[in-house]
């Protein structure tokens, strides 16, 4: 597993996280040539380095035209991307994180994320942010991302929408639940664009994490600043804790009035929309009523999805929400060659070391319908084929 450490100390913004990625080694035609997939004129992707308080990092420019940019939907973005020749994994990504950020925009605007005009985040230069920094932590081989608390600046901002106190009202939706703090810096740090590409794709925020560093690299903000390096700097390498560490938002509701049989439809609901688990506990309420606790596991960018579906699939009035840590094995899937043809495998480990590796069931079932034998039979065969070729003989599903 390959971690990149988001050290925030000057803010976020796309234009830093892409410069951070080019800097540690993301080559910039490569950049251009995933980039040109997208079908999107009118600008011009460069790079150079740059002292920033006696720190070398790397400015991505993104030139426009010159020619107005029209205030993009939603939809229009993601039939930009959807009509790219992107691979499918940057465009799930990529959608994801305007999605998020048409919640957030939704939110303060009082209207639906399909109505939002993104003006500032709709341009051309935004959407290149976002899409190129998908592209350089995939060309990176990045699986985990953590950051720092992040750095917000002060002071005004003039938006499309005025005048605006840092920060932003879009990035302080998008910075919920993440640690950030406001500094003596009379700039705005921390953009929109770098607070859902981070808020989306982080893990886990704070300290460093405990990792072997590969490599140190550094993206430039536009300005000088006196107090400090108007930088972004991006530390990546290997966890070398033993296991890995992050935390969950845990929502939950006791349900005492509700026709059980919709208990199926919102276990399979809420977990499509991404929640992390989803499970009920049968409890018994104030005078002796039987009722189901609803605990949903999620992550800080999917929370107001799943209360969303709470609240209009159950009869639930109210919930709890906190916030709880984490502690997990390093997890992949490999593929492993048997005589039924390729099955996945999810290994766990705890550093170097296997503890368990479990066929993938789908795969499993597919392949025992298919031939008419009995499901426990590929499962092992499945087993013993990564037992007798181990972890290095299975390829990894890519």
């Amino acid at each position: 597993m390959t971690l990149a450490y988001f050290d925030c100390f000057s803010g976020i913004s796309g234009d830093m996280t892409l410069g951070a990625l080019v800097d540690a080694g993301v080559g910039i035609e490569v950049l251009r040539t995933q980039l040109e997939k997208l079908h999107l004129p009118g600008y011009e992707i460069t790079a150079l380095k740059v002292a920033r308080a006696g720190i070398q990092a790397t400015k991505v420019h993104v030139c426009l035209d010159g020619k107005e940019q029209p205030a993009r939907h939603l939809s229009d973005i993601r039939s930009i991307i959807e009509t790219s020749t992107l691979s499918s994994s940057i465009k799930q990504k990529s959608i994801r994180i305007f999605e998020r950020l048409a919640q957030a925009e939704a939110k303060v605007h009082g209207t639906t994320p399909d109505k939002v005009h993104f003006h500032e985040v709709g341009a051309v230069d935004a959407i290149v942010d976002i899409v190129g920094s998908i592209i350089g932590l995939e060309v990176l081989g990045i699986t985990n991302i953590a950051g720092s608390a992040i750095n917000l600046g002060s002071g005004t901002i003039k938006t499309s929408h005025g005048t605006m106190p840092v920060p932003a009202p879009a990035t302080a939706e998008l910075l919920k639940n993440i640690p950030s703090y406001g500094s003596s810096v009379p700039f705005e740090l921390t953009t929109p664009t770098g607070a859902v590409i981070l808020s989306a794709l982080g893990s886990a925020f704070g300290l460093m994490p405990q990792m072997r560093i590969s490599r140190t690299a550094y993206g430039a903000g536009d300005k000088e600043i006196p107090e400090q390096p108007n930088v972004l700097r991006l530390m990546i390498g290997e966890p070398t804790a033993a296991y890995e560490e992050d935390s969950s938002i845990v929502i939950e509701t006791n349900i005492d009035d509700m026709n059980p049989q919709v208990y199926d439809y919102l276990i399979e609901k809420l977990m499509k929309q991404g929640a992390q688990d989803a499970y009920l506990t049968p409890i018994i309420m104030k005078k002796g009523r039987p009722a189901i606790l609803l605990s949903v596991l999620t992550d800080n960018a999917k929370t107001d999805v799943l209360l969303d579906t709470i609240f209009r699939e159950t009869t639930s009035i109210g919930v709890r929400i906190q916030e709880t840590g984490r502690k997990k094995l390093t997890r992949e899937i490999k593929e492993v060659d048997t005589t039924y043809g390729k099955v996945r495998i999810k290994i766990s480990k705890r550093g170097d070391e296997i503890l368990t590796a479990t066929p993938e069931y789908e795969d499993c079932r597919r392949i025992a319908e298919e031939r008419k034998i009995p499901l426990k039979q590929v499962m092992e065969e499945t087993a013993s084929q990564f037992s007798r070729k181990g972890a290095k003989g299975a390829k990894e599903n890519l």
